[in-house]
């Protein structure tokens, strides 16, 4: 059934405002109007849950519905206005002429959420709740996305910054440095020259090949 917007206030508040005054309903319920079985929900909480994918299976007789995308050719310095157009457009479809509606955004990254953009919710009351846990956390899957950014960025640095001009007898001296002037293989070291067939115990004495290995 659709839920109408009440108790508007004039001026508008701002949109944290609005979003901490509304309560969300419970996604099971919201599922359960859109025809989603509760077995297709993965819950995150009482107002979040992913839909698996098996619910395509389900409803392939059904007829396909209508795609409208929102989109910009130039977006504006503080990218505002898409994600607002588009929960609009779901609001008047769904709570006004009572269409099955879903609204389909990106979750927005910590950069810009942080940054001047702001969040990605929408504004006003066309936006998304909880507005706090969409821009910051929902699933997790962000967090995911994040390690494993940071994963890659890390490796690329270590590459460029030092193993790009690291040769073999450049990591050889940082692997046995001299201490009081001479060179001694540690105990792993001398372990691993064995499990080699390098039976040598002082370091000075290896080959370039040796070293190399």
């Amino acid at each position: 059934m659709p839920h109408q917007l009440r108790n508007f206030k004039n001026p508008v508040p701002s949109d944290l405002e609005i979003a901490q005054s509304v309560m969300p309903l419970p996604i099971q319920q919201i599922a359960e109007e859109a025809g989603i079985l509760m077995e297709e929900l993965e819950l995150y909480g009482p107002y979040k849950a992913k839909v698996a994918l098996d619910v395509r299976d389900r409803l392939k007789d059904r007829p396909n519905g209508h795609y409208i995308v929102v989109t910009a050719i130039t977006p504006t310095p503080l990218g505002e206005g898409k994600t607002t157009t588009t929960v609009g457009l779901s609001q008047a479809l769904g709570a006004h002429l009572g269409k099955k509606v879903f609204t389909c955004i990106r979750q927005p990254s910590q950069g810009p959420t942080f940054g001047i953009k702001g969040g990605a919710a929408g504004g006003g009351y066309s936006q998304i709740i909880p507005m706090e846990d969409f821009n910051l956390h929902l699933t997790g899957d962000i967090h995911a996305i994040t390690a494993a950014n940071n994963l890659l960025a890390a490796a690329i640095d270590a590459r460029m910054f030092h193993e790009a001009d690291m040769d073999d007898a450049t990591l050889f001296k940082r692997l046995c440095p001299p201490k009081n002037g001479k060179r001694f293989f540690t105990g792993t070291m001398l372990r691993r020259l064995k499990k080699l067939g390098i039976d040598k115990t002082d370091p000075d004495d290896l080959t370039p090949e040796e070293i190399s290995r």
